[in-house]
């Protein structure tokens, strides 16, 4: 079944990772940091603690430990795969994940949690996506995933982890299906304006998008954006350029209800960023976009407010 692409203009403020300067970013950082991650994390404590043993497995995970992988689980844990596959208990899960590691010794995970809900004081269900990159050069692969996290002994274990497959299905590199958005877009962010247009261009097989932004003092900064079907990775990929010379790739994944972007790049000064851009449909004239697991050079940034962006209406 052919996927429709228009989930991936929500790249339309890319430029938030690539196109602001380093010192910049290297300041929202140490504002952050002293401020502490809570602050994005929400009020709710559940939450938050959840939240932090997911960023903590995830560094597990990428730095190859099974051990510490595993210690994540509740001692008779149980992860069940896209398959119906299960593996019971923290000892096999360790094992598990020590074959994972051996197989795919490049892979990098990412987690993203969609909601976290409180059954009782010591159980709560976090429905979320996994984001796998198996080697640097390769496509992510996304699932959705539900887990049950229960509270032993002050900390929050994982009792149980389902996956569930997403329709990533390869579109065409026909993108008609696009007409929709080729018009002019309009959204904001902590008082920064940013104004799009799309256009076909290349016989209608690629998309241009040209974009400026107009900060807080009235400092105007743009750029261009080129979309397009990568035949060759066999990907939606976005292709960016800011005015600084800093440029940015974008390979694009479909999950259901939107897309997700592993977004790597460099700034004008040669100082390398990434992002992973989230995003959802609200309706034909708005959806609404994220960027988290964000850095600049050694730096990790905190993730940006979910962004709503919308189509600006027809002159009369």
């Amino acid at each position: 079944m052919r996927r429709q692409l228009s989930f991936f203009f929500a790249a339309l403020l890319l430029g938030i990772i690539c196109c602001r300067s380093t010192q910049s970013q290297t300041q929202s950082a140490a504002s952050s940091t002293a401020n502490g991650s809570e602050s994005k994390l929400g009020s709710d404590p559940v939450t938050i603690a959840i939240r932090k043993e997911v960023a903590a497995s995830v560094i597990a995970f990428n730095k190859r430990d099974a051990k510490a992988s595993a210690a994540f689980w509740t001692k008779d844990g149980e992860y069940v795969d896209e398959s119906g596959q299960a593996v019971v208990g923290r000892v096999a899960i360790e094992a598990y994940f020590a074959a994972i590691f051996t197989a795919r010794p490049e892979a990098k995970l990412q987690l993203v949690t969609d909601s976290v809900r409180l059954v009782s004081e010591s159980v709560a269900i976090e429905d979320g996506q996994s984001i796998v990159e198996p080697s640097p050069n390769a496509p992510a692969e996304v699932s959705k995933y539900t887990a049950v996290h229960v509270k032993v002994d002050g900390k929050w274990l994982l009792a149980s982890v389902r996956d569930a497959g997403v329709d990533t299905s390869s579109p065409s590199d026909d993108l008609a299906d696009l007409d929709w958005l080729i018009g002019e877009w309009t959204a904001e962010e902590n008082g920064a304006r940013t104004e799009s247009k799309c256009r076909w261009i290349v016989n209608n097989k690629f998309v241009e998008r040209s974009y400026s932004t107009t900060a807080l003092d009235g400092t105007v900064t743009s750029g261009l954006q080129i979309i397009g079907w990568n035949a060759l990775a066999n990907h939606v990929q976005s292709w960016n350029f800011t005015p600084d010379g800093g440029h940015a790739i974008g390979a694009w994944s479909a999950t259901e209800g939107g897309w997700l972007a592993k977004v790597t790049g460099t700034t004008g000064t040669n100082v390398s960023t990434t992002a992973v851009n989230v995003l959802r449909r609200l309706d034909d004239n708005a959806y609404a976009w994220q960027s988290i697991d964000r850095t600049i050079g050694e730096i990790r940034l905190l993730d940006t407010d979910e962004v709503i962006i919308r189509r600006k209406p027809a002159s009369k």
